[in-house]
Order: structure tokens, then sequence, then C-alpha cells
């Protein structure tokens, strides 16, 4: 028999934890699945900036803690599990996760997004050993060598000041004819002698045979280096809801302002949902919405405005 619920939240990013602890405040009872990972993207970020009360920004593996500890204070329940399915009769959701059914009136979804890959031979097979994603992770292991970054917006900046510190020298690569990222990131990155950036041309080939030595850039241009930072751009973790919900054609789930999806109970909140800023204060905000609209329909049994 599935465990009941009033709301289940699925994802543990800042967008899934704050809908969770604002449902478990209205004294809900609330499920909150976080997969494996707690605090999504955020646990890589250095610096999260523009949250509030933390006017020189918060390290977001310090944030998503923070985040779930208010959660639970607030009578959020927590799971550390996957969800495989969500179905609905009309009445009620029912979420697959862990080889266990759990129920609920209303369900958020905050999957998140997943970020792409370059779509290169050998990529998966130089994940860890060359191939990274996560900066703050890894930039300790870097110390003195060079290495390249992918992509030209907001999160392959911040990761070039992570790494600015330990390593020798970086190179930005980005298909663009200019960098793209918000100018304030620009202008920390911009005239710093360890960076040097390549536009309007893209990483064609890894280079080396038990890990990355090198890339060879669509130019011709052949770059040493012992780590590729790939941050080109970000695929909505929608398929839970590919068969409920409708989509745009880039993956997100459509929502309106309330973060309600068309199919009645249903939410998206943060980076998978239509419209998504991209920014952790953003994705708090949508959790918010999403669990005020997912009360009123608890205790409504239909969307309300």
């Amino acid at each position: 028999m599935a465990q009941q619920f009033d709301v289940i939240v699925i994802g543990g990013g800042i967008a899934g934890l704050t809908a969770a602890r604002e449902s478990a405040k209205a004294g809900l009872a609330t499920l909150c699945l976080t997969g494996m990972t707690l605090g999504g993207h955020l646990i890589s970020i250095e610096n999260v900036e523009n949250w509030p009360a933390q006017p020189e920004g918060i390290p977001g593996y310090d944030l998503g803690p923070i985040a779930q500890e208010e959660a639970a204070d607030a009578g959020a329940q927590f799971e550390m599990l996957e969800a495989d399915a969500i179905s609905t009769d009309g009445a009620q959701w029912t979420v697959k996760a862990g080889g266990a059914d759990y129920s609920a009136r209303s369900v958020i979804l905050a999957t998140g997004t997943s970020l792409k890959k370059l779509g290169l031979p050998r990529e998966d097979d130089f994940e860890g050993r060359g191939i990274s994603q996560c900066a703050s992770c890894d930039a300790p292991l870097l110390r003195g060598k060079d290495v390249v970054v992918v992509g030209g917006g907001d999160s392959a900046l911040q990761e070039t000041l992570a790494l600015l510190g330990p390593v020798a020298r970086i190179t930005i690569v980005t298909r663009g004819e200019a960098l793209r990222a918000q100018p304030h990131f620009q202008q920390q990155v911009g005239g710093n002698p360890k960076v040097s950036v390549r536009t309007n041309t893209t990483v064609t080939e890894l280079l080396g045979d038990n890990g990355v030595t090198g890339v060879r850039l669509a130019n011709g241009e052949e770059i040493s280096c012992a780590s590729v930072f790939v941050f080109i751009g970000m695929t909505p973790n929608s398929a839970l809801a590919s068969n409920v919900v409708s989509l745009e054609s880039g993956g997100a789930i459509e929502v309106d302002d309330n973060m309600r999806t068309n199919a009645p109970g249903l939410l998206a909140a943060g980076t998978v949902r239509s419209g998504a800023a991209f920014r952790a204060a953003g994705s708090a905000e949508d959790g918010e919405k999403a669990a005020s609209a997912a009360r009123a329909y608890v205790q409504n049994g239909a969307w309300v405005g």
C-alpha cells in the first residue's frame, strides 16, 4: 500500500528544498525525494550571489544543507531516492521510487537540469580522468596545471573564477563571437593574465590515451591541458513528466505564473520549468510559488485562480 502524503516534492536542489519547507510550514504532510545528490547543481557553485542576507554570497555546498535543515525543521520528511515514474488517477498522484509507491494529492517536480556533453568520442571514458563539470571539486587537484573551459555563459565563467587560484592557465573556448555571461562575471575574468579566450570555435577532439592531455579545436589549434571543464548548456530533467504534461521543444515543462502545469495537482519549479531564470534566488522563489499553489490545490481539490 502506498504511503500517503499531501504533497510530494521530487528534487533536492534549492527549488525542491524551498518547496518542501514552505509546504511543511503550511501544515501539509510533505515528502521530499532528493535523489542521491542533495543540493543539485548548488554543490558545484563556489559562490551563490544575490542570496538574501548574504551580501558577499554563500557557497552552494553550504546553502544546500542549510535549506534542507530548514525544511526538516518545518516538518518535511526526506528520502534519498530517485523517482522512477509518476502517474495519476485524477484524484491522487502516485510516485514510484526505490521499489515503493508514494501517494499525494499534489506533486512538485523540481528535478532541475543535466549539463550537456560535448558529444565527442571517448568523452565518457575520460569522465573523472580529465573531463569535469565541477571546478570547486577538482580545482585543488589541478594546482599549477593548465585547463580548458568550454562555454561562454554564466556557468562557464563562474567555474573559471573557481579555478583561477590554483591553476596555471585557463583557456576559454566558446562558439560565439564573444562571451555571453553577465557583465560582472566578464569583468572579473577579463584582463586576468591567467585567462585567454578562443571565440568562434569549438572543441572537436579530446587528446590523450589514459586521460586528457589536450584538445583540438575546429580551427586546427591544439591546446595542451590537464582537464577540460564543459559548460555548454543544460537539458531539463523532464522525462518523468513527458507523458502527462506539455513540454517545450527544448524539454522544459510548461507552467503558468504559479508554477502549475496543465495536469491538475502537478507543478514544476526551478530550472526544469519553462522560462526559468537559472538563478538560485529565482529557483527558491519558484519553490515558494509552487508550494503555495499546491496548498491551494490540496485544500480545494482544484486549481484556484
